[in-house]
């Protein structure tokens, strides 16, 4: 039986990215090797990685003047390459503190130099997103979360300031449409929106490096993988892969104006629904709730079990929140098809009726 998908990450695939991989893994191509078996510096492969950066660019709509990037380590290991590459030990980097991962990210920039709290929404358990930002005009970048995966909440608009701009879109990147333009930095783990686990992609605006004084180790260097166009060492080809096929075909499917379109459409059926429910109760401020993950919890706390005990039955796997907030959590990323949002909403329209 197929499963229902709601992880927060490794994240469902499309059915047709899914077939071409598994395909590629025999075959690759018909040229009788694996996808996995090929080298990476050979013209099969890196007619791979070009077509995939060319796509991230113009997804983006992008120019020349940044670079894209496939590199290893997950979003984590960019939370100390950012400060690292950006960040001098005696400047200041502003940042977000709206949840788990903001918070860690927090954490490693303090190891390269000063760090300023723009805003935070630590005093309501990050359940929302503050209005408010503080900015100093000295700092080297203002660094954000675009989308909280754990807490459940998203940012709907872009936090002004007069200093480059820094994103982790690990989990809601290539789900709208948006100025990319605006930003110096964007970095994102491919495993939700972007393809399978193993890789990053990470888009630089060039003119942002080369500013800080410290040694930056060879394999730690945007430049040393922009200048070796992420061949700097061995890329984890059948990730980048994978991601191109899912670039592809968000493209194939109408691009990010479709992505938006088919999220805003998941999570208004998933949020109708929640708010609806006397069983249920949702987590966070309406005005910042995810499309990509929402959180929520039963009424009573002993259902909580009882309910993922029956979302189990029914095949859906992924419901249950984050380790650190507990509750119950849905993600909704783009290749989640919106009958498997309406059979989620169907079980808890069911329990409701029994239990509410």
């Amino acid at each position: 039986m197929k499963m229902y998908n709601f992880n927060s990450g490794p994240a469902v695939l499309p059915a047709e990215v899914l077939q071409q991989a598994s395909e590629a893994i025999i075959d690759f191509n018909n040229i009788g090797l694996s996808i996995l078996e090929i080298g990476h510096r050979t013209e099969w492969f890196i007619n791979v990685l070009e077509e995939a950066r060319s796509l991230v660019k113009e997804l983006m709509q992008l120019d020349d003047s940044y670079e894209v990037l496939y590199l290893q380590g997950g979003a984590t290991m960019q939370f100390m390459q950012v400060p690292m590459n950006l960040l001098d030990e005696n400047e200041t980097a502003a940042y977000c503190d709206n949840g788990i991962w903001g918070s860690k990210a927090i954490k490693e920039a303090k190891l390269f130099g000063q760090v300023h709290i723009a805003c935070s929404s630590k005093d309501q358990g990050h359940t929302y997103i503050p209005r408010e930002l503080s900015v100093p005009q000295h700092a080297r970048y203002l660094h954000y979360t675009t989308n909280n995966t754990v807490e459940g909440t998203q940012w709907h608009f872009i936090p002004e300031a007069n200093v480059p701009l820094v994103a982790d879109m690990s989990s809601d990147i290539f789900s709208r449409e948006m100025p990319f333009s605006k930003y110096a930095l964007i970095y994102a783990g491919a495993q939700k929106n972007a393809g399978a686990a193993g890789t990053t992609i990470v888009v630089i605006k060039k003119d942002i490096l080369g500013k800080v004084n410290r040694t930056i180790p060879s394999i730690l260097n945007y430049s040393n993988h922009i200048e070796a166009k992420s061949l700097l060492n061995t890329p984890p080809v059948f990730a980048v892969y994978v991601s191109l096929l899912t670039l592809r075909w968000i493209k194939q499917e109408g691009g990010l104006a479709e992505m938006e379109r088919r999220a805003q459409e998941r999570a208004d059926l998933f949020y109708h629904t929640l708010d609806t429910l006397d069983a249920f109760t949702g987590k966070v401020d309406k005005r910042d709730r995810s499309l990509m993950n929402a959180t929520f919890t039963t009424q009573n706390p002993g259902h909580e079990k009882l309910f993922l005990d029956i979302c189990k039955e029914h095949g859906m796997v992924g419901v249950k929140g984050h380790r650190s907030v507990g509750g119950l959590r849905v993600s909704m990323y783009n290749s989640l098809p919106l009958s498997s949002v309406q059979a989620l909403c169907d079980v808890m329209k069911d329990f409701n009726e029994k239990r509410g």
